[in-house]
């Protein structure tokens, strides 16, 4: 007997608000960075429209409950994985270059489009399923059983990783496998295996942050790295020594922040020049603007967000959504993290936006293309009398 129980409402009222409160603080700091004569176009209305778009994408994905889901993971990943492959070959009449970037399609009416932000999604969906399917398929662990599923998520990721890096897009690749470490940490994978590899994987990492520091050109000639990488991390490690031209960005953003003290300059008033303000930096204008306070309520606001797909994840006993639930919460902690990290000098600037804040509709519509999963989570729950939960 099946009988359901209990009524609870299809929609997470708590995530609404967190991504209400997230657009307001995002129109806010787009308009006060244009009323300060800083950017030379309507932003505002762009981004109004893009979290339209957004919504929209939401309304679709939350009807699509997780056999769905399933059934579309791998149709996704192929699609994702055309997309990476046709823009290395597209002509730069639709796939242009910027900064030395081949990263967006030029679309008409939309402006341009980058396939890497809803790639990240499609994976996100393709590790899921893969764990899953394992699972099903292993009732039994054993450290081959696990090793071999590591291998399978490896796999899966690799392509779309090593597409992306070709762009090359060094942020979206961290991105990437920061998405694949959080479903590998949750998919049961003994600690036997994960440990071992990946302190390995440290050591390799740190012995590649050396030569990046001491003998770029080994690395240059053998992992085919770009010398305005290695000027990111030169400009990271002392901005002013480089503060005509890589590091302006990042003596800039400390200057900003730091001037907007506790409780900021007067609205609209930025005074300090940073470069793409409304994308990458936009952490910045937030602290010149708003300050100390202003900084912290979009710190809170993600800590709000990321509490309530925890606690989807915890509360569905759905594998599937589990661990699309740890890959969102990778890839939105690993953004924040990144962005306001390098904007205040603790990580190197590697380009990649702050989520639901920074102008963009490539970005803003892979995020609520995610958001819209942890929806579905919710909105496909039942809770029965006798029996387990959908």
């Amino acid at each position: 007997m099946t009988s359901q129980t209990g009524k609870t409402s299809k929609i997470d009222y708590g995530l609404v608000l967190t991504l209400m409160l997230m657009c307001l603080v995002s129109v806010i700091s787009i308009y006060s960075a244009q009323k300060s004569g800083q950017l030379d176009q309507n932003f505002v209305i762009k981004q109004v429209v893009w979290y339209v778009v957004g919504v929209c994408i939401i309304a679709v994905t939350i009807h699509f409950d997780s056999d769905q889901l399933k059934r579309l993971s791998w149709y996704l990943y192929g699609f994702g994985i055309f997309l990476l492959t046709f823009l290395i070959i597209a002509p730069e009449s639709i796939a242009h270059v910027t900064k030395g970037q081949k990263s967006w399609f030029t679309v008409p009416f939309m402006g341009t489009f980058q396939p890497s932000e809803v790639m990240k999604v499609f994976l996100i969906l393709a590790l899921a399923r893969t764990v899953v399917d394992h699972h099903d398929k292993f009732i039994i662990k054993t450290l081959k059983t696990d090793f071999w599923l590591l291998i399978k998520l490896g796999l899966v990721t690799l392509l779309p990783l090593v597409l992306i890096m070709q762009q090359p897009d060094l942020g979206t690749s961290l991105v990437v496998i920061s998405i694949l470490l959080g479903v590998i940490f949750v998919s049961g994978i003994t600690w036997k295996l994960l440990l071992p590899i990946f302190g390995g994987g440290s050591f390799i990492a740190g012995i590649v942050l050396y030569f990046a520091i001491w003998m770029p050109e080994i690395l240059e000639k053998y992992l085919h790295v770009k010398p305005y990488q290695f000027d990111r991390i030169n400009s990271w490690l002392d901005p002013y020594k480089y503060k005509s031209n890589e590091g302006y960005q990042l003596i800039n953003s400390l200057l900003a922040i730091g001037s907007g003290q506790t409780f900021g300059k007067q609205f609209s008033l930025t005074e300090v020049d940073i470069p793409e303000r409304q994308t990458d930096f936009i952490f910045s204008m937030i602290g010149e603007s708003f300050g100390f306070i202003g900084a912290s309520v979009v710190v809170s606001l993600f800590f709000m967000l990321i509490y309530h797909i925890t606690k989807a994840s915890l509360e569905t006993k759905n594998e599937f959504y589990s661990y699309i639930c740890a890959g969102v919460i990778a890839m939105i902690t690993f953004h924040v993290f990144e962005n306001i990290g390098m904007t205040i000098g603790l990580l190197p600037i590697t380009g990649i936006p702050l989520p639901f804040i920074s102008y963009g509709g490539s970005s803003l519509m892979g995020n609520m293309f995610a958001i819209g999963l942890i929806f579905s989570i919710r909105y496909h729950y039942k809770k029965y009398m006798f029996g387990g939960e959908k």
